[in-house]
């Protein structure tokens, strides 16, 4: 198997920089590269509080904070990642832009390195064509869950000409970091996703139908089903434009029992996006 050494991240959003938190806390030198340079560096500070929460609930040594941020570079350089063993991609969830970022910077990145796409429903092998001839067995899809700093799982998913060195490379360094990986075939939405989508395609049903409200639905999934969320306040967490996107390309893949609901599309018509916007299924502008 390949070591990793240094991984570099591109994207530094909440996804990205939780991925560059999580390679760091297990004492890799991480490299976060986005647009520019306040966004890079915007995704390292969004990680100071992080360790804060973990350090006041005992989960983190006080002493470790500086130690853990100190092995996160913030850069928008391509070339500062040209030596790195692993580069991770966890930019906006369409799959041209992937496909632009992961062609670039297969003329800079050293020839053994592996390319993780951390998507939520694009086919991996589809992505992969991104990249030439000679990088595609170390062409993989690593596919984390939000919050990456408290979710265990990781979906790995080899696309068609990932080697099996690639894919066993992926599991144990998931394991490094304190993951728990399982390995899922490389079909939209994967394995995860099209469970969590049916449910919430649903429970937008029932709320449409008016058999009970999105507080009401909260409660009974977390009471009922033992979740530790409810999926209202979930999906206000993973954003509604993110949820229809996935939700079409899971309807374009298998049909009508995928099919969005006009209830979700009405909320991201409104700018009601969840968390980041203020308002979503939940009203957080107070």
């Amino acid at each position: 198997m390949n070591e990793i050494g240094k991984v570099a991240v591109v994207g530094a959003g909440m996804m990205g920089a939780e991925i560059a938190y999580c390679f760091a806390l297990a004492g890799k030198d991480v490299v976060l590269n986005d647009a520019s340079m306040d966004l890079a560096c915007s995704g390292k500070h969004r990680l100071e509080k992080i360790l804060d929460k973990g350090i006041s609930k005992g989960k983190i040594e006080p002493e470790r904070k500086q130690s853990v941020l100190s092995l996160i570079t913030p850069t928008d350089a391509d070339h500062a990642l040209g030596d790195a063993d692993l580069v991770v991609e966890a930019v906006f969830e369409d799959e041209q832009v992937k496909k632009e970022v992961m062609s670039r910077l297969d003329t800079i990145c050293q020839p053994h390195c592996i390319f993780a796409t951390n998507t939520s429903s694009i086919p991996i092998t589809r992505l992969a064509t991104a990249v030439g001839p000679d990088r595609i067995g170390r062409f993989i899809g690593t596919h984390y869950f939000s919050p990456v700093s408290l979710m265990k799982l990781v979906e790995v998913v080899p696309g068609l000409e990932t080697t099996e060195e690639t894919v066993a490379t992926m599991m144990a360094c998931c394991r490094d970091i304190g993951k728990t990986p399982i390995r899922v075939k490389d079909v939209p939405g994967f394995a995860v996703n099209r469970i969590l989508h049916a449910m919430w395609i649903e429970v937008n049903r029932l709320v449409e139908e008016e058999v009970a409200t999105i507080e009401d639905i909260d409660i009974g999934c977390k009471l009922g089903l033992g979740h530790p969320i409810g999926p209202y306040a979930l999906m206000d967490l993973t954003t509604n434009t993110l949820n229809l996107q996935v939700q079409q390309i899971l309807f374009d893949a298998y049909g009508e029992r995928f099919m969005p609901r006009p209830v979700l599309k009405q909320k991201v018509d409104a700018n009601h996006l969840g968390r980041k916007t203020g308002r979503g299924w939940y009203d957080y502008r107070k």
